[in-house]
C-alpha cells in the first residue's frame, strides 16, 4: 500500500528525530558542552529577563498610579516609576548593608569576648549543681567536661564562623567583579525590555501566530498570562509578607527590650523570602544571637517567634499573599523540597509558583476530561 505525502513526511520526520536523539545519546559530553556554550551566550539575557520581571512588578503599580490626572506629564511616567523603583531597591539593599555588616561585626566580637565569661559561668552553675543535688554529681563526672578545651573550641568556633562568612563575602565579591560585563550586559537588556515590553509583547504575539496554530498560539499566551500573574503575585505577596513580619519583630523586641532587635528583624525579613522554612532560619539566627547576652531573653525570643508565626501563618500571608500561588500546603512542601535540593534557594523561589502554574494547568485538563466524559460531580467530589 502507497503510503500518504504527509504520512511520509510524519515518517522522516520521525526517522530524523531518532537519529538525532542516538547522536546526542552517543555523544552526550559534545552535547552538554554545546549547551554550556549556549548558556554562556544567554546567560547576560535571561538574567536581564529575570531583572526586567522583578522590577516590572513595583514599577506597573507606580506607573498606574503616577501621573494619571495629568496629561502632560503621563509621557514622562515611565521612566518616573522605573527610577523610583530603582531608587526603591537600591535603597533596601544599602539599608541592609548598613545595618546588618556592621552589627554582624559587632556581634561577633561581643561572641569571642563573652564566650569565655559563659563557659565560665556555666562551669560554676555546674557546680553549684553538685552541691544542691548530690546525685547528680557522678553523672556530671562522668562527663569529664575539660571547660578550658571547650572554650577554646567555642571560640575557634566562632572565628572560623567569621572566616567563612568573610571569605564568602570575598568570593561574593569577586564573583561580582568577574560577572561585571554580564551583568552590565543584562542590566541594559532589562532597561530595554522594561521600556518596549508592549512593543515585545506585540512580536512575541505575532511570532505565535506566524507559525503556530491559531487554537496552539492562544493556549501558548493563556498559559503564558497564567505563569505571569502567578509569578507577579507571589513574588509581590512574598515580598510584602516579609517586610511585615520583619517589622512586627523589630517592634515587639523594641518593646520587649531584647537586644539586636534591628539586626534580628532585619534578617526574618530576608530569610522569610524563601518559603516555609526562611522564617525557621531568622528565628535560628536571633536565638544565637540573644544567648549569648541573656539566655532567658532568648527563650522569651522563642517564644515571640512562635506568636508570631501563628499570626503571620493565619492572618498575614492568607490575607497578603492569598490564593495567589493557589496550591496548597503539600504541594508547596514538595516544591520547596524539589526545588531547594536542585537549585538551592533559587529552587525554592522558583519552584513554588513554577508548581503553582502546573497545578492550575492540570486540574484544568482534568476537570475538562471529566466534563467530557460525562463524569457526575457526585462521583468525584470530596
Amino acid at each position: 500500500m502507497e503510503l500518504s505525502k504527509q504520512t511520509k513526511k510524519q515518517l522522516m520526520q520521525l526517522i530524523a528525530f531518532a537519529i538525532a536523539l542516538y547522536c546526542g545519546l552517543e555523544h552526550f559530553d559534545v552535547v552538554l558542552d554545546v549547551f554550556h556554550a549556549l548558556w554562556g551566550i544567554l546567560l547576560p539575557f535571561v538574567l536581564g529577563g529575570a531583572i526586567a520581571f522583578i522590577i516590572n512588578v513595583p514599577m506597573r503599580a507606580i506607573e498606574r498610579k503616577l501621573f494619571n490626572k495629568n496629561a502632560k506629564l503621563a509621557k514622562f511616567k515611565r521612566i518616573a516609576a522605573y527610577l523610583l523603583t530603582l531608587l526603591c531597591v537600591i535603597g533596601v539593599f544599602a539599608l541592609a548593608l548598613v545595618v546588618v555588616i556592621p552589627e554582624l561585626g559587632n556581634t561577633i566580637t561581643l561572641l569571642m569576648e563573652q564566650i569565655p565569661a559563659a563557659i565560665e559561668g556555666l562551669q560554676k552553675w555546674s557546680m553549684e549543681l553538685e552541691k544542691e543535688w548530690p546525685a547528680l554529681e557522678p553523672f556530671i563526672e562522668e562527663l569529664d567536661i575539660d571547660w578550658k578545651s571547650l572554650s577554646a573550641t567555642a571560640v575557634g568556633m566562632v572565628q572560623g564562623i567569621a572566616a567563612g562568612l568573610l571569605n564568602s563575602g570575598m568570593g561574593l565579591f569577586s564573583g561580582i567583579v568577574n560577572g561585571v560585563v554580564t551583568f552590565f550586559i543584562g542590566f541594559v537588556f532589562s532597561i530595554y525590555v522594561l521600556f518596549q515590553k508592549e512593543r515585545l509583547s506585540g512580536q512575541a504575539k505575532q511570532i505565535l501566530y506566524a507559525f503556530l496554530p491559531e487554537r496552539a498560539a492562544e493556549k501558548v499566551l493563556s498559559v503564558g498570562a497564567l505563569s505571569h500573574r502567578v509569578f507577579s503575585s507571589f513574588l509581590s505577596g512574598q515580598c510584602l509578607e516579609a517586610v511585615i513580619l520583619g517589622t512586627l519583630f523589630v517592634i515587639a523586641m523594641t518593646i520587649l527590650r531584647m537586644p539586636y532587635a534591628m539586626l534580628t528583624g532585619i534578617v526574618i525579613a530576608l530569610t522569610a523570602l524563601v518559603p516555609l522554612v526562611g522564617a525557621f532560619i531568622g528565628c535560628a539566627v536571633g536565638m544565637i544571637l540573644i544567648v549569648m547576652v541573656n539566655p532567658i531573653q532568648a527563650l522569651w525570643f522563642l517564644i515571640l517567634f512562635l506568636v508570631l508565626q501563628q499570626v503571620e501563618g493565619n492572618l498575614i500571608y492568607p490575607q497578603v499573599v492569598g490564593s495567589s500561588v493557589g496550591l496548597p500546603s503539600i504541594w508547596v512542601l514538595a516544591a520547596v523540597t524539589v526545588g531547594g535540593n536542585l537549585f538551592g534557594i533559587m529552587g525554592i523561589l522558583m519552584f513554588i509558583p513554577l508548581c503553582s502554574v502546573l497545578y492550575a494547568l492540570f486540574g484544568g485538563m482534568v476537570k475538562r476530561r471529566l466534563k467530557e466524559r460525562g463524569v457526575p460531580r457526585e462521583k468525584w467530589r470530596a
